[in-house]
């Protein structure tokens, strides 16, 4: 806690008199962020560094491995479904990402099966992306597993999310676009899903 701590009297003394406009604009006149991302809460991964924004800019859902349940408006308690409507419905943004990365351990869960440690949450969590796996498994060599699965559930999110009415009915309607991405921590390259299926390095 201390060195978060820290980090905010950094915050104070470096970077909020440059950015005291902003966020005094911010509090008087809402946010209208203009996109969505759906990522990992993997502590590598920020969006904002990753996309350069600014606070205001982007409405960030974490949770983990990137994911979203289907629609279910039910008595559950529904957090990343929750932000997903308020993101689309009440903010409306245009785009939305589902943003992947290398590396990602509920993918690994998925792959090689959840540590005892995670097992009341994250294996029913994971479980959602089995299909995901299952099309890793039947497609790719053994060393590919890992991306080609983290790449596969992006895609099976993606597919998810039109299963909520209100945001298939913005894609049909051209309002919402949806995206995917693969970030990769190691070398910072970020991949992007193309109308081919197939994810490419943006250059």
């Amino acid at each position: 806690m201390d060195r978060l701590l820290d980090g905010y009297r950094r915050f104070r003394r470096d970077a909020w008199p440059d950015r005291r406009r902003l966020f005094e604009r911010l509090a008087d006149g809402g946010q209208q962020p203009r996109a969505m991302v759906i990522t990992c809460a993997d502590s590598r991964v920020d969006p904002s560094m990753i996309f350069d924004t600014s606070p205001g800019e982007l409405f960030v859902v974490r949770n983990v491995a990137s994911l979203v349940p289907p629609y279910a408006p039910d008595a559950a308690h529904h957090g990343t479904s929750a932000a997903l409507e308020f993101g689309v419905r009440v903010l409306g943004v245009q785009d939305l990402l589902v943003m992947g990365h290398a590396l990602c351990g509920g993918v690994r869960a998925l792959l090689e099966g959840t540590p005892p440690e995670a097992s009341d949450f994250v294996a029913q969590w994971m479980a959602m992306a089995e299909p995901a796996k299952q099309r890793t498994l039947a497609h790719a060599d053994k060393a590919e597993w890992q991306l080609r699965c983290e790449q596969e559930t992006v895609k099976l999110t993606l597919d998810t999310l039109l299963s909520f009415p209100w945001i298939a009915e913005r894609v049909a309607g051209g309002r919402l676009r949806l995206h995917g991405a693969h970030f990769d921590i190691r070398s910072g390259a970020l991949s992007v899903l193309g109308e081919d299926a197939e994810f490419a390095v943006v250059m």
